[in-house]
């Protein structure tokens, strides 16, 4: 893949549109990661910038990439979003993609013991909060004390960084929950 100009890389860092998703762009240049997993894709705008940075520093065969979201699932009140043969199309050669269709709760349980940890977790505020709460248990197995966690806490904002502790924490709630 081609390499990323410093001009590109500045417009990506401080000006590009959703100003939200700065952070995002800013993390991944500061440290590319090998390993994305990313809850909620939307229209692929993000995924496919991520992804182009990543790959400008990186080989594209020695990333890995695992998208959840619900493709041809999704409800009317949804935001928009692509179907799966969509964004396979749009993200086939950028990286190993695999894509897991359905509510990202039970998306994860299924391919979350076939997974390794991940270097950055993205985590759209498309995603249905109920589903998301089940998913903090999953998200613990599948981070470490480096894994860099990113949530949009509603759409268009910012997105924050979620510290591993904060991660446990919400983990621990779920099971608290469950057990009554």
């Amino acid at each position: 893949m081609a390499r990323l100009g410093f001009l590109e890389a500045t417009w990506l860092a401080r000006f590009s549109r959703p100003a939200g998703e700065r952070v995002v762009h800013r993390a991944v240049l500061r440290a590319p990661p090998r390993r994305i997993l990313e809850i909620g894709l939307g229209t692929l705008l993000r995924t496919r910038r991520v992804l182009r940075v990543v790959g400008a520093r990186l080989d594209a065969t020695s990333i890995h990439y695992v998208g959840l979201d619900r493709f041809e699932g999704r409800q009317p009140g949804d935001p928009p979003g692509v179907t799966l043969k969509e964004a396979h199309r749009g993200l086939h050669g950028q990286a190993r993609v695999q894509l897991v269709p359905g509510n990202v709760d039970t998306a994860l349980s299924r391919v979350c013991n076939h997974l390794a940890p991940f270097d950055l977790v993205l985590i759209s505020a498309d995603t249905d909060e109920r589903q998301l709460d089940r998913c903090w248990f999953f998200l613990q197995r599948l981070t470490t004390a480096t894994s860099r966690i990113l949530v949009e806490e509603r759409p268009g904002a910012a997105w924050a960084t979620l510290s591993k502790q904060q991660l446990d924490d919400r983990a621990a709630r779920t099971v608290m929950k469950r057990a009554g």
